[in-house]
């Protein structure tokens, strides 16, 4: 009853901080530009890949006969996309356009014209001036430009001459018109970057502080993950995703180890208070990623100064096991971005942490969970679950 009661308190804690963290977030958003939101489709989700036969067609249909001839080398080549089953943006280049350029690459075009998550004009209108948009082409981002009042829109300089030609929810499709060339190795380098159109608008007096130009892919994905957290039995988990999502925000991807809602309020509570300590940063580690990691290999957290520990390889039919505790559902929930990995039982703490610092990252060590967990072992006794299963 205690323990409930703990985990109740916690869990309305929990409550308020992200109340508190939506109303920041959505004052910063009237000054700022504005995210972008996952955007559900009414139809099913689809794989690109198989998408494929129906892309096609909408192309030709919207007539686009030389862009739609790049559609077939999505599958075969190495896109974000061969794996993301959400809505996407096509900027779909005329035949005239692609004419323009002999020597380039149509599949090569394609790829670099289309992005995940749907923007629409209204929405690029919206957009700071500069904003790039990762593609599906890995390494490659497309540069949304405006004139002065945002009344023209130019991607990467050619202007959107036919916007929202195409959305059903699932596939939005703009019309491009103008001299076509392919991305350079250096179009995601903000330092690098320069106007291929129009300087930027002067700003007025009482215009806001320009944001600078960012990327809007792990938005995107943090915002799927969150959602499908939701409804997958991991509510917990995606509100302290929302809570931290201004650090989450700033990540290049990530690995998530969690637990599931039920396992928090059955005795997992203090996975409430060291979320930060099961997020590796930086790092997609998909399951098969994991079992290929040798025993002692060293996993870093956002948790300051701690980190996480293979002790067990996923090699032949041992399971793997992180901290001594092993995986419950291997890719639980998963995307461009993130992964998440459900657990038996939150990570104890198996080395100190640096300085002492037990603030804002820590639960309780492996030595004070009360009898919740075994101790360390020093033998070939291990963790399974705090059920003994």
């Amino acid at each position: 009853m205690v323990r409930f009661e703990q985990s109740a308190i916690l869990v309305l804690s929990l409550l308020v901080s992200t109340a508190i963290a939506m109303a920041v977030e959505e004052a910063s958003c009237r000054r700022a530009a504005p995210r972008i939101m996952f955007q559900q489709s009414d139809s099913e989700d689809l794989p690109f890949s198989d998408a494929e036969s129906v892309l096609a067609p909408i192309l030709i249909n919207l007539g686009f006969h030389e862009f739609a001839m790049g559609v077939q080398g999505v599958s075969s080549a190495p896109t974000l996309l061969n794996t993301w089953s959400g809505p996407s943006t096509i900027f779909a280049l005329t035949d005239s356009s692609i004419h323009s350029c002999p020597s380039c690459s149509i599949p090569r075009l394609f790829q670099e014209h289309t992005v995940s998550g749907l923007f629409s004009f209204l929405h690029l209108r919206s957009l700071a001036f500069g904003t790039k948009i990762e593609t599906i082409l890995p390494g490659r981002c497309i540069t949304v430009t405006s004139d002065s009042n945002s009344t023209k829109i130019f991607i990467e300089g050619v202007e959107i001459t036919h916007p929202d030609l195409f959305n059903n929810g699932f596939i939005l499709v703009h019309g491009l018109d103008g001299f076509a060339s392919q991305l350079s190795p250096f179009s995601c380098n903000v330092e690098r970057f320069a106007p291929l159109s129009f300087p930027p608008p002067h700003p007025q007096p009482s215009d806001p502080p320009e944001v600078p130009p960012s990327f809007y892919t792990i938005r995107l994905m943090l915002s799927d993950a969150m959602l499908r957290l939701r409804i997958s039995g991991f509510g917990i988990l995606a509100l302290a995703m929302r809570v931290k999502y201004a650090d989450l925000v700033q990540l290049q991807n990530m690995t998530v180890f969690a637990l599931d809602d039920a396992t928090i309020f059955s005795g997992g509570h203090e996975y409430i208070s060291n979320v930060r300590f099961h997020i590796v940063p930086n790092m997609l580690l998909m399951a098969d990623d994991l079992s290929k990691l040798p025993v002692k290999t060293v996993l870093p957290t956002l948790a300051h100064g701690q980190t996480l520990e293979v002790t067990n390889s996923g090699g032949g039919s041992s399971p793997l096991r992180i901290n001594y505790v092993r995986l419950k559902i291997p890719d639980a929930v998963h995307n461009l971005k993130i992964v998440v990995h459900s657990l038996f039982l939150p990570f104890p703490h198996l080395h100190p942490r640096v300085g002492g610092d037990w603030n804002n990252t820590a639960g309780p060590d492996v030595t004070e969970l009360e009898g919740e967990m075994d101790p360390i072992p020093t033998d070939k006794t291990e963790i399974e679950d705090h059920h003994r299963l």
